[in-house]
């Protein structure tokens, strides 16, 4: 009993530790080389969808085509104008002393039709040129994503874009002008941005462009066979990823002294129960969702898993296409926001075939009537922190701890037009949501995970794909009743003030524990 009650005013002291660990974290809480960002795509973000010569891409033909898709039938036409101010945007950056930006090149901003048939845009090299010589004037690193989700709407119609083996030497081409024209300044490169999104919600569900599903769906969206072609977009889309980086390799890496990786985005997965079959759906949805691109860029073929449910509709790679897949990578960028859990699905023989009856898994975000985590404005996002750090771990223990960086990560609250300037200002939620999220990334790199860096989702509250502009996720507002004047919100002033200060070491060795 004297030992018992010894220990438990110490036991006390740790958990009040622990739980102030967030408030107490800075940079410094982090290796001295560890990068703070934030990230962006083209279409959420540039607008200027006539301008400087620009192509159309398939999310500008969705979103005029299918407005009934968007919550507030919007597009990207004008986006947060990006494309006009990013000087502007760039300061903002400077000032809350981010060390990076990863912003994404918009396809058919340098090949207006896809492929040099159509000539090199030179309008919209200057643009990029820019924006470039701007973040690196001002001391922040680019990380320049190729693709994120707007293939050139020219290509679609020509061959059907990501279905077609086409798209892989049209890809690599238009890869290489990047690199020849931006390479001697951008240090960090990522071919696409998260292929199972891509593939997903275009060829499985018709939410995004190209807007394919199954059959049965007809009247929703452009048939396509969601039994098939989603393997079949992302096959081609990694065999396009794998020949980018052979030639980033064989002709430029040397010389430009740059990295390039892919972004893959992946919940975390709980078993609903401890019994063995929840256990394995919850390994079967890790593998659907990761795996479909992890093992092939680790090991040179598809999980197990997918290869014996999917069987004869699952592509195959060649072994010479295995070769060059596996090791395709310096660096993996991993985007994380939400958590679910994850139980058995019994087997049924009248199920339709497709991608999501495949993995036989049944997600739910409740277990005995209690959420897995908070919720936050979008439907599918429930707050998770400890995810992160798990997802690392995994990462680190399945396929040899590759250097991740986490490429995006953030919480939205909804648009509410009738809140007052100061009252939108106010977003604890956000800061609370990075703060504990940061503890777990910390917690992974503690226990050995080989992670480099965190960006936050998003600078700038922006268009949110098929969610329009009914959701923010940004750190700075953006008003889009008053001329897209920006504000910071509290949790930009957090984000600089975690970027700037320094705490006393043996509080930050607090955090550390974790």
């Amino acid at each position: 009993m004297a030992l018992g009650f010894g220990i438990l005013p110490s036991l006390l002291l740790l958990l009040a530790i622990l739980k102030n660990a967030a408030a107490s974290l800075d940079r410094s809480s982090f290796p001295p080389d560890f990068i703070f960002g934030t990230s962006s795509s083209a279409y959420q973000y540039e607008g200027g969808a006539r301008d400087g010569g620009r192509g159309p891409s398939i999310w500008d033909a969705f979103a005029h085509k299918h407005p009934e898709k968007i919550l507030d039938r919007s597009n990207g036409d004008v986006a947060v104008d990006f494309f006009h101010r990013y000087k502007e945007d760039v300061d903002i950056m400077k000032d809350i002393g981010m060390d990076a930006f990863r912003f994404s090149i918009s396809w058919s901003r340098i090949l207006p039709n896809g492929s040099l048939s159509g000539g090199i845009n030179r309008e919209g090299i200057m643009y990029y040129n820019n924006l470039i010589d701007k973040l690196i004037s001002n001391g922040v690193q680019p990380f320049v994503t190729l693709f994120h989700f707007d293939t050139p709407q020219a290509l679609e119609e020509k061959y059907g874009g990501f279905l077609s083996h086409h798209i892989i030497q049209d890809f690599k081409v238009y890869a290489e002008i990047c690199f020849r024209e931006f390479g001697n300044r951008v240090k960090n490169w990522i071919t696409v941005n998260e292929p199972w999104i891509f593939c997903i919600t275009g060829y499985e569900r018709g939410t995004h462009p190209p807007g394919r599903c199954s059959p049965w769906e007809k009247g929703k969206c452009d048939v396509g066979d969601s039994g098939t072609e989603p393997y079949m977009a992302c096959h081609h889309m990694l065999l396009a990823h794998a020949a980018v980086v052979q030639v980033y390799k064989d002709k430029y890496q040397a010389t430009q002294n740059g990295q390039i990786g892919i972004i893959l985005i992946s919940h975390w997965f709980v078993p609903l129960s401890d019994s063995k079959s929840d256990k394995d759906a919850a390994n079967r949805a890790l593998d659907f969702m990761l795996g479909w691109f992890m093992d092939p860029l680790t090991r040179g073929d598809y999980p197990s898993s997918m290869r014996t449910l999917v069987r004869k509709r699952l592509p195959k790679f060649r072994k010479q296409q295995s070769r060059m897949l596996n090791g395709s990578f310096d660096f993996i960028g991993i985007n994380y926001y939400t958590a679910q859990y994850v139980s058995k699905l019994p087997i049924s023989k009248n199920v339709s075939v497709s991608y999501d009856t495949d993995m036989q898994v049944q997600m739910t975000e409740m277990r005995n009537g209690i959420q897995i985590g908070p919720k936050a404005a979008s439907d599918w996002l429930y707050i998770y922190p400890r995810g992160i750090g798990d997802l690392l771990l995994h990462l680190k223990a399945k396929y040899n701890n590759p250097i991740i960086y986490i490429t995006e990560n953030g919480v939205d609250e909804l648009n509410n037009k009738s809140a007052s300037l100061e009252e939108a200002l106010k977003d604890d939620t956000r800061i609370n949501f990075h703060s504990e999220h940061l503890l777990n990334v910390l917690r992974a790199i503690r226990r050995g995970a080989n992670v480099r860096g965190y960006f936050a989702w998003s600078l700038l509250d922006n268009f949110e794909w098929t969610e329009g502009y009914t959701v923010r996720f940004g750190i700075i507002f953006v008003d889009f009743e008053d001329g897209l004047k920006r504000h910071p919100k509290s949790s930009a002033h957090w984000f600089s003030k975690f970027l700037k200060e320094r705490i006393h070491q043996s509080v930050k060795m607090c955090s550390i524990v974790m």
